[in-house]
């Protein structure tokens, strides 16, 4: 359920005219996935993981809220989308992350020897939309700067660039939409060895779920949610800074670094107060998602209202 604290509908909760043309054949694609979801397991499976120093004193986010309402476009465009149709049409096995570019050892790996040399962790971390909605969620993960390090990024690597699967088979959001595929997210390299960053393979003691960017996604909590790409198939270290799918869409409203910063709004709205999923009053935003302790000293160099 959508709590609002004001009966008007704020411009960026409008459906977009695009998905509500195409709202006929994303309710074809709910119907064949409700015969396919009978023959799914009831629940993800379960994740052993370490409690981690990465902790926060707020409640959490409803398990039901943190699967069910998403943004993946590659699932679809409204927030019931991918809850509904990822368990009929994705499968996430199985699966494995190419890396390349600016490295000393490129190549192919299996997701499980991504992960295994790595020890789970849980840590819970604010995430912030740029819609100004917002979780607490208990994702279970790895270091991102431990993984980084296994593959030997040269002097010449300067930014990381993730790649989502492209697979109109198991992500029907790409089926229809007019975007750009894959999509595509980056970091500066300094930024991915933040010990903040993480790359993510469960939330709350479960394994991800296909809405939640099954099975590896990135999660950097200091930046707004989108940044956070997820179900990623390559990893590639460049010399420049890549062209990210929401600076090729919207180039005046999103930008490369979008750290989370109330001072600056969205062109449509403002950016200083949030609605947390699951309560009715708005709070207000804390400069880089409340960790700036952690992160600020990345972008001392910086305006940041010039580089959002």
């Amino acid at each position: 359920m959508l709590l609002l604290t004001s009966p008007r509908i704020r411009e960026h909760e409008i459906t977009d005219r695009s998905v509500y043309l195409d709202r006929r054949r994303f309710l074809a694609l709910g119907a064949a996935g409700a015969l396919a979801m009978a023959a799914l397991p009831a629940r993800a499976a379960p994740l052993a993981a370490a409690k981690s120093g990465f902790t926060l004193a707020e409640t959490l986010t409803t398990k039901e809220a943190v699967t069910g309402y998403n943004n993946f476009i590659e699932l679809g465009n409204s927030k019931e989308a991918p809850a509904q149709l990822g368990p009929a049409y994705f499968r996430p096995q199985p699966w494995s992350v190419s890396v390349d570019g600016e490295c000393a050892k490129p190549g192919t790996i299996a997701f499980e020897d991504l992960v295994s040399p790595h020890k789970l962790e849980e840590r819970i971390y604010r995430m912030r939309c740029v819609e100004a909605w917002s979780m607490v969620i208990p994702w279970i993960g790895i270091p991102l700067a431990d993984v980084i390090k296994r593959f030997e990024p040269n002097s010449k690597a300067k930014y990381v660039e993730f790649n989502t699967l492209v697979d109109p088979e198991r992500l029907p959001g790409q089926r229809f939409s007019m975007y750009d595929w894959p999509y595509v997210e980056a970091l500066r390299l300094d930024e991915a060895m933040n010990p903040l960053a993480l790359l993510a393979v469960g939330l709350y003691g479960e394994e991800l779920r296909p809405q939640n960017g099954a099975p590896i996604r990135l999660v950097v909590p200091w930046k707004y949610g989108f940044k956070s790409v997820k179900s990623i198939v390559r990893i590639r270290f460049t010399e420049t800074a890549p062209r990210t799918t929401w600076m090729r869409i919207a180039p005046k409203e999103y930008g490369f670094y979008a750290n989370v910063n109330p001072e600056v709004d969205h062109p449509r709205w403002s950016q200083g107060s949030e609605r947390r999923i699951g309560e009715f009053l708005r709070r207000k935003t804390l400069p880089f998602n409340g960790y700036a302790e952690q992160v600020a000293g990345l972008y001392s160099s910086l305006d940041l209202v010039a580089n959002f």
